[in-house]
């Protein structure tokens, strides 16, 4: 009968056979393709865990909202496709926005240039979608809102008697 060391060596050998086959196989390369947007998203989510339970300090919530918001785009262009990202790439710049934006919330000396830069950066980020749509066909849902918005605003000065026109 072999001793408790021999048996654990043997199944540390049956253990490393079988994650060379399975890399071989191509298993881990696969999971590394499909999951590592996760590992972001998951990071970026600790983060926010660590922050809200009380353990660490609010600079963690810039990380963690950017990681999260980039892990959250970089899994639906893992999903629907790599080309989705010619369209989303602003979500990067909201990704930072809003976790300067948790910061500004949750710090207990708010500074105002900070809250501003995280508005700028969430405008910014909304500009650069619009334009992104304007590729695609979001430009025909931008034109059916300024209609509106037109039609709106010439019913709604009909109604009332300080008409400049």
């Amino acid at each position: 009968m072999s001793s408790k060391r021999d048996m654990k060596l043997g199944l540390l050998i049956i253990i490393a056979a079988v994650v060379i086959l399975l890399g071989k196989l191509g298993v881990f390369g696969f999971l590394g393709r499909s999951l590592w947007p996760v590992v972001i998203l998951i990071a970026g989510l600790v983060l926010q865990g660590l922050y809200f339970s009380r353990r660490r300090q609010p600079i963690l919530l810039i990380p963690g909202g950017i990681l999260t918001v980039w892990g959250l785009v970089f899994v639906i262009c893992n999903i629907w496709g790599w080309g989705l990202m010619a369209y989303v790439w602003p979500a990067l710049f909201l990704g930072v926005a809003i976790g300067l934006y948790e910061y500004y919330l949750y710090e207990n000396l708010r500074s105002n240039t900070l809250l501003w830069v995280s508005l700028s950066m969430g405008l910014v980020s909304f500009l650069f979608f619009l334009f992104s749509l304007m590729k695609t066909g979001g430009i025909y849902l931008l034109v059916v809102i300024l209609i509106g918005v037109g039609i709106w605003l010439i019913l709604g000065r009909r109604g009332s008697n300080n008409s400049k026109w």
